[in-house]
C-alpha cells in the first residue's frame, strides 16, 4: 500500500520500470530500452551507525546498463546534495555500474533547486560534481489527452503527480480517468493507487480525484476505489445532515459542525441524520441513549 505522494513519486518507477523511457524523451536524453530491469535494496547504508537509503533503486541491463536511483523531494533541503552525492559514490563502487540521479518534484522552486549542478571540491576544481536529473511542473508534459494518457499510463499518473498544485491539474486528471475505464482493474488499480497517493498533500486535486474515480470508475472494486467511495459516502451524508439542520433554521456551532463532517462512520452518519428530522437543537442528534462516539 502506497501511504503518501513522497512514496508515489518513487513506487511509480518499481511499479514500472518502463516509466524511465518516457521520462528520457521528455528530458532529451538518449532513448533508453533494457533488455530488463531489476528492483534492487535500497540500502546505502555503511558499516557505521549512519543508515543511507535511496527511495527507489533500479538497475537497467541492456546495451547500455545502468542504475537508477529515484528520490522524491518535497522541498529545498540544503543538505541533501550532499546525501545524493554519497548515494551516486556508494552505488558506482558498490556494484560497478554507471548511476544516475533522478530527483522528483512537485513544486516548481524545489525542481529548479534540485537541477542546479553542484561542484564538490575547491573553487579552482570541482573534484566532482553532481547533475541530478529532474521531473517536476517545469518539464513533465501535461497529458489532457485521453489517448495520450492511455498510451502510457503510468507517465500519465507520473504528470498529475508533478502538476498537482496546477490548475491545469484537472485536465490531466480527466484524461486519466477516461483512459482507465477501458483497462482492466488488475491494471488500473495500482494507477489509482498511486494517483491517490501521489496527491494527498494537495487538497483541491486530491477531491477532484476521489470525485472521478467515484463516479468514473465505480465499476472496480479495488480497495482504494471502495475506500474513496466509502469516503464520498460519508462526505454526502454528513452534507445531508448540516442541510436537514439549516431547512429547519437550527443554529450549528462550529465545533458541532466539524464533528459531523470529520465522522467517516457511515451507520453513525445514519443515526445522526434520522435525528436531525426532529431533534429541538444540533446537540440533540448526539444525545440518544444509542449513540456512539
Amino acid at each position: 500500500m502506497v501511504n503518501s505522494s513522497h512514496e508515489a513519486m518513487h513506487r511509480i518507477f518499481q511499479e514500472y520500470p518502463g516509466l524511465f523511457t518516457g521520462v528520457s524523451k521528455v528530458l532529451g536524453l538518449p532513448l533508453i530500452q533494457p533488455a530488463s530491469v531489476t528492483v534492487l535494496p535500497t540500502d546505502v547504508t555503511e558499516t557505521q551507525p549512519i543508515e543511507r537509503r535511496v527511495d527507489t533503486l533500479l538497475r537497467f541491463d541492456g546495451d547500455t546498463p545502468l542504475l537508477l536511483a529515484v528520490e522524491a523531494q518535497r522541498a529545498k533541503d540544503p543538505n541533501k546534495p550532499a546525501s545524493w552525492a554519497y548515494y551516486l559514490s556508494y552505488l558506482h563502487t558498490k556494484y560497478k555500474t554507471p548511476p544516475l540521479l533522478l530527483v522528483v518534484c512537485q513544486d516548481r522552486a524545489t525542481a529548479e533547486w534540485a537541477a542546479q549542478p553542484v561542484p564538490i571540491g575547491p573553487e579552482w576544481w570541482a573534484a566532482l560534481t553532481l547533475r541530478p536529473l529532474v521531473a517536476g511542473p517545469h518539464n513533465m508534459p501535461l497529458i489532457t489527452d485521453p489517448d495520450e494518457a492511455r498510451a502510457d499510463l503510468a507517465l500519465a499518473a507520473l504528470s498529475a503527480i508533478t502538476h498537482a498544485r496546477d490548475p491545469e491539474v484537472s485536465g490531466i486528471l480527466k484524461a486519466l480517468s477516461t483512459a482507465l475505464r477501458e483497462v482492466p482493474e488488475a491494471v488500473a488499480d495500482p494507477i489509482v493507487e498511486l494517483t491517490t497517493r501521489g496527491l494527498d498533500s494537495v487538497r483541491r486535486a486530491a477531491e477532484f480525484w476521489r470525485n472521478l474515480v467515484a463516479v468514473d470508475l465505480s465499476f472496480y472494486k479495488s480497495s482504494i476505489s471502495e475506500e474513496i467511495r466509502d469516503e464520498g459516502r460519508a462526505q454526502g451524508r454528513a452534507e445531508d445532515i448540516l442541510l436537514v439542520l439549516a431547512a429547519r433554521d437550527i443554529d450549528v456551532p462550529k465545533e458541532i459542525r466539524e464533528r459531523i463532517t470529520g465522522c467517516d462512520d457511515p451507520d453513525l452518519l445514519r443515526r445522526w441524520l434520522t435525528r436531525a428530522v426532529t431533534a429541538p437543537s444540533a446537540e440533540d442528534i448526539f444525545a440518544a441513549p444509542d449513540a456512539k462516539t
